[in-house]
């Protein structure tokens, strides 16, 4: 496994935590996620997206 993929599922993981915790539906509705700049919609802070 290179840097790369476990970088990207360490990110989901951490995206996926309030799903988890049944606090929203989608990780992007949680409101302090990067996850929501991830999804094209607007963040709280400027993110500079991993890909």
């Amino acid at each position: 496994m290179n840097n790369e993929t476990l970088l990207i599922q360490r990110l989901a993981y951490i995206h996926n935590i309030p799903v988890k915790r049944g606090y929203v539906d989608l990780p992007e509705h949680w409101r302090y996620s990067s996850a929501r700049a991830y999804a094209g919609k607007d963040a709280l802070l400027p993110i500079v997206l991993l890909h």
